[in-house]
């Protein structure tokens, strides 16, 4: 049973989970005010660094 946890979570299905989970947590960040985490910045392919450049 643990190889099929590992392949969900290692695979597809967990990539997709993780990408749409940090995009919600930047999205509500940003609504916010705040600074997303860099964890979620980084599983989206954006530089932490750069995104405080932006201007709002």
């Amino acid at each position: 049973m643990s190889a099929i946890r590992n392949s969900v979570h290692n695979g597809f299905l967990g990539r997709a989970f993780a990408a749409l989970s940090a995009a919600n947590a930047v999205s509500a960040a940003v609504e916010a005010g705040r600074r997303p985490r860099a964890r979620d910045l980084t599983e989206l392919g954006i530089d932490p660094a750069s995104f405080n450049r932006v201007i709002r």
